[in-house]
């Protein structure tokens, strides 16, 4: 249907280069595609669709403004774009980057290596010792606001420009930096220990004269390293030999892709069957490996040994490889290491971390700069009114740094104070125990943010697997009934041990009946139970481990014989896999041991039943199934067994009327499901089938096509068994979390590298999706034409959620970037599935730069890292995989549900607080600007200071600082109400907190007010000026103590004691003042009530205005908090 919906041509060069992951994808030409897709932009015209309210018509004009590139575009910030490109394109001049290059590794011999590889260390450090001090001052000084502190300052060392004392304009300055680079030096020496650690650890090295201990940095391409169990792998190397008889081992990747669940990883054969761990030096080999590459899925490489003949070939795949950063977990590993330090996988994923700033220091900036605007104008006023007579231009520079004061270098010290306040009210909050604040400068961006990314496993979910149902058609049996599985597993079994001329063939004969003469015969409930129960034991990859606590190399050769179930656990690739053995262990057949060619099973009654393993078919996300074929050794029956996703299974099994409406059931509850299915061959089938596998096999051409053909030759009209259903256990108050987040306006995106089913269920379980909601699964894309018609597809949908895997993305990423985005932005939820780390990370710059919202990334395992450091805010959970996220991200917590009250409750009150604090100190500012503005303007437009030396610094200090930083103390509404209501929430996106109306709002109180307390002392002075300046700073102290408590809408007891301390440090400090004040007027009558009349003057009418406005249009906390 999609081909036939209408396009509108487009211009040729429209065609945009996307930015995305443009280091992996090659410049794609136009020959690539279908000639006719490049005149085809992803848009319908409108007689294609009429009612389509987000049609993209709007698409060919933004970007045709976006390549309009003039003066205006120059001025208003292209000139930044351009140094920008300027000092990228040096940087990469100067470290320009070595080109990866696939490389032959000759075993146990760096020496012979072609190129020079790169150290072995990892390095986590932002600076060095040179680079520090001119790192941290460009951090600094890059900012509009410090650059300014810093010029005003660097201005009073020249005599005709100097107004004050030099303290008060250095010392504020210079405790600001002082503050930052001690900061900095800590974080600095923190990471430095943390790699000296990891780059410190000792490994055993195999060389000629035997082992040698070596240093993780000092570990070369060739050399040949022995690894421990429970010891981490530091490098990438290719498998050569193992202690585990089996010549494979068990290895934990959740450092590197998430998973919890361990790897199966096979040794070279042709290593693995020498004698002797010493003859890997007796025999001449090498490994061709590719260049390194970011796909931590896929490696190709080949081993050869030339000291034979004919030489040996055995080709390489991601299963003989171990990579950096994943640990062994069974027996101990030799291997060759073929690539270091920047070249390993798990580097290549990594994204280094940038210094985050929030947005309210953005917009606080940009408000800075307008101040500075008006500061020069009114600079420019004042002079122009002079008439520009004598030295003008010094006059100019002169008002200037009069006026300097609009702009408070105390507003940098109070905020920097406030965040440092928040990070500590969210570590000391009971209800979050455990939270750690690691980036103590954006607290305020919990309270912006419009998406959520989240990882799945160990973030919403447990990883940990629990076996729910079992639905064999006409019976289903739940947690509550598996006790009769069990009795029914118990007498079959007993039945075959009494009639011993069966054998152990009560499962298998009955379904041969079956097979001949169909639906017809009807099995006994238990025999049909046994079947299941069987077939769900023998299909799987699942292998029992056995701990030994015999030391040395033969830990595990005793411990194999030892069968007793506390000594066992299982290990697969999958949990569900795992919890599915661990299941029928439970009701009484159990699996106790395998190895690549057979597998044993234990009886109820202690009897041991061994199968030959003829074929495995794994499970693969394209055929979303396994199988296997084993064969009886006490009967010589022959079974295939397959299991898989109710997609696949469906056309695969004999015709029922259930199974669709089943595994729906189970879908809605949550529930992972398999279906289970068996044939029975005999010899003759199997040997034909066995043939036809191995020509396929074999063959050059098409070779996976022909092998899945042959396959697909066996899977027809198998006897469906079962339907299983399994739970992964979501983390506690997943669901009414993901609801209040929802409530709040907050987008949620899923990001795993799970399967797509995995993903789905968790989506549908975790109420991330409504039960309400459409789910659109993005059909596999992997060149531009399918993706256009996909996207066209998607479209037509309306109010669902998107789930689509990390390949398709990538291919409509590369061709419709804009397009693709917009689209998943308007989804109530996206599901992103087989997601490498990096494109977790692209996925979160992508939003960034397309929507310029605020995202927050949630993750607990090595592979969020990348994410969590490329969102504006970044959040670690501790848990099983480790501490490698919440060590990388700005906040980290001990549960998911934490979140909640994070954003909700301390994020909006972070930003909220900081909003009202930031435009106090400028209203602090502005209010006495203005005064010196009426003050110089008065006295013929003199450019001489109104309130000098100590009078300015108190001010900006002693006087008011306790008052005006206590607003960090400030709610509107109680924490419990901001949690009923996540609505409240919603409004801070639109930052209407901090604005250029609410700035206006508070200049034009300052401009009120700095009039009034000016023109009021002036009308009310006497005879002396010094009267002029007790009048009105007296009154300027007390509005400012009046305007905080007009400010402050929830009192906290720290408030009053700082308004009454504050002012109470001014009456005490008024007795030292003697060359500002004339103490034995101060003391009279007439200097209070002149005073308290200017006071009243400036402050009246603004609670007259906040008692109206809260009267007749109240704000929404305020009709909650009453």
């Amino acid at each position: 249907m999609a081909d036939s919906i209408p396009l509108n041509p487009v211009r040729k060069n429209s065609r945009r280069t996307p930015h995305y992951n443009s280091a992996r994808l090659p410049r794609y030409s136009l020959e690539d595609e279908p000639s006719n897709l490049d005149e085809m932009p992803l848009m319908m015209s409108e007689e294609g669709f009429e009612n389509d309210e987000s049609d993209y018509q709007t698409l060919p004009r933004a970007r045709v403004n976006h390549r309009q590139r003039g003066l205006g575009w120059f001025l208003l910030g292209g000139w930044k774009v351009l140094c920008g490109s300027c000092c990228d394109c040096l940087a990469h001049i100067c470290r320009r980057k070595k080109e990866l290059k696939a490389r032959t590794v000759w075993l146990g011999c760096p020496e012979k290596c072609e190129e020079k590889y790169p150290k072995n260390a990892i390095k986590n450090q932002k600076y060095n010792i040179f680079t520090f001090v001119p790192g941290v001052l460009y951090q600094q000084f890059k900012f509009f606001l410090n650059l300014y502190f810093l010029v005003v300052a660097c201005s009073q060392f020249v005599p005709s420009l100097k107004i004050g004392y030099l303290y008060t304009y250095w010392a504020p300055l210079g405790f600001v930096l002082a503050v930052t680079m001690v900061r900095e030096a800590v974080d600095e020496v923190r990471r430095y220990q943390r790699d000296k650690e990891m780059n410190s650890q000792l490994y055993s090295k195999l060389t000629v004269r035997g082992k040698v201990q070596v240093k993780s940095s000092d570990i070369q391409v060739g050399d040949l390293i022995i690894v421990d169990k429970n010891q981490r792998i530091p490098a990438d190397m290719i498998f050569l030999r193992t202690s585990e008889k089996n010549g494979a081992c068990f290895i934990r990747t959740d450092q590197l892709d998430g998973e919890t669940d361990w790897k199966l990883k096979v040794a070279v054969g042709c290593t693995q069957r020498l004698p002797a761990v010493g003859d890997l030096f007796s025999i001449t080999a090498y490994v061709y490996a590719q260049k390194p590459q970011l796909d931590i899925h896929s490696f190709e490489g080949n081993f050869t040994r030339e000291d034979t003949d004919p030489q040996i070939h055995e080709s390489l795949s991601i299963e003989n490889t171990l990579w950096a950063s994943t640990v062994v977990a069974s027996g101990t590993v030799i291997g060759v290491v073929i690539y270091t330090g920047k070249e390993t996988r798990s580097v290549l994923n990594t994204s280094y971390a940038k210094n985050k700033v929030g947005l309210l220091d953005l917009e606080l900036n940009r408000l800075t700069k307008a101040l500075f605007l008006a500061q020069v104008v009114l600079s420019i006023v004042m002079v122009a009114v002079q008439g520009f007579v004598g030295p003008w231009f010094r006059n100019l520079f002169r008002f200037v740094v009069l006026f300097s004061y609009i702009i408070p270098i105390s507003l940098r010290v109070n905020l920097d104070m406030g965040k440092s306040a928040y990070g500590w009210m969210i570590m000391k909050d009971e209800n979050i125990p455990g939270t750690v604040v690691r980036t103590s400068t954006i607290p305020e961006e919990l309270g912006r943010l419009v998406y959520l990314l989240t990882d799945k496993t160990g973030t919403l979910t447990q990883n940990e697997m629990v076996f729910k149902r079992l639905h064999l058609g006409t019976v289903s049996y739940g947690t509550d009934t598996m006790d009769e599985i069990q009795s029914h597993i118990i007498q079959s079994y007993a039945q075959v041990t009494s009639q011993p001329s069966n054998g152990s063939t009560s499962g298998a004969t009955p379904s041969r009946k079956t097979q001949t003469s169909g639906p017809k015969v009807r099995k006994s409930v238990s025999s049909r139970i046994h079947e299941a129960v069987k077939a769900i034991a023998l299909c799987h990859n699942v292998t029992p481990v056995y701990e030994s606590h015999v030391n040395g190399e033969t830990e595990s050769a005793e411990a194999d014989q030892d069968y007793s179930d506390d000594n066992r656990t299982y290990q697969a690739s999958s949990p569900d896999e795992v919890e599915l053995v661990r299941w029928t262990q439970s009701v009484g057949l159990t699996l106790v041991n395998r190895d690549l060619n057979s597998l044993q099973l234990k009886t109820p009654s202690g009897q041991i039943l061994s199968f030959h393993i003829l074929q495995i078919f794994p499970f693969t996300s394209e055929s979303k199934r396994m199988g296997i074929i084993v064969r009886e050794e006490s009967t010589g029956d022959i079974t295939f067994y397959m299991k898989g996703a109710d997609v696949a299974m469906a056309s695969i099994v004999q015709y029922n009327d259930w199974l669709e409406e089943e595994c729906g059931n189970m879908a809605r509850e949550g529930l992972r499901t398999l279906v289970v299915a068996k044939k029975c061959l005999s010899e003759e089938q199997y040997q034909d089938f066995e043939n036809r596998y191995n020509q396929a096999k074999l063959s050059i051409h098409d070779r996976a096509l022909k092998v899945a053909a042959v396959v697909e030759s066996l899977e027809r009209e198998m006897e469906l068994l079962c339907l299983t259903g399994v739970e992964d256990q979501l983390q506690a108050d997943v669901r009414p979390t993901l609801e209040l987040l929802r409530n709040a306006g907050i987008k949620i995106w899923m990001l795993t590298g799970d399967k797509l089913e995995t993903a789905t269920c968790i989506a549908k379980s975790s109420h991330l999706v409504s039960r309400s909601q459409d789910i659109h699964v993005f059909r596999p894309v992997s060149n531009r034409g399918e993706a256009h018609l996909e996207l066209n597809a998607f479209r037509r949908k309306h109010d669902c959620a998107l789930v689509i895997s990390g390949d398709s993305l990538e291919v409509c990423l590369r061709y419709y970037e804009h397009e693709f985005v917009e689209l998943a932005c308007q989804c109530p939820a996206v599901v992103c599935c087989r997601c490498s780390p990096t494109q977790k990370a692209q996925i979160v710059t992508l939003l960034q730069q397309h929507t310029a919202n605020r995202t927050c990334a949630i993750g607990d395992g090595g592979n969020d890292v990348s994410m969590i450091q490329a969102a504006d805010c970044g959040i670690g959970i501790e848990g099983k995989e480790g501490k490698q996220a919440s060590l990388a991200a700005d906040f980290s917590i001990t549960q998911f549900k934490h979140i909640g009250r994070l954003l909700m409750v301390h994020g909006r009150n972070s930003y909220k607080r900081s909003a009202a604090l930031g435009q106090f100190v400028m209203h602090r500012g502005m209010i006495i600007s203005t005064m010196q503005a009426v003050f110089s303007s008065v006295f013929y437009f003199a450019s001489v200071p109104l309130y000098q030396g100590f009078l300015m610094v108190g001010y900006a200090t002693i006087y008011t600082m306790f008052p005006v930083f206590s607003l960090v103390l400030d709610q509107d509404v109680k924490p419990e109400m901001a949690l009923l209501y996540p609505e409240l929430y919603k409004d801070l996106t639109k930052g209407r907190s901090l604005s250029f109306k609410t700035f206006l709002i508070w200049v034009l109180i300052s401009v009120y007010q700095g009039g009034i307390l000016m023109y009021g002392a002036l009308v009310l002075f006497e005879s002396e000026f010094v009267h002029v300046v007790a009048i009105s700073f007296t009154a300027l102290i007390l509005t400012e103590l009046l305007m905080v408590a007009l400010t402050i809408r929830t009192w906290h007891w720290l408030m009053v004691v700082a308004e009454f301390f504050s002012l109470g440090c001014y009456l005490a400090s008024l007795a030292f003042l003697n060359e500002y004040f004339d103490l034995s007027f101060i003391t009279t009558w007439p200097f209070l009530w002149k005073v308290s009349a200017i006071t009243l003057v400036s402050c009246l009418p603004l609670y007259i205005i906040k008692y109206l406005k809260r009267k007749f249009s109240p704000p929404s906390y305020s009709k909650l908090s009453s």
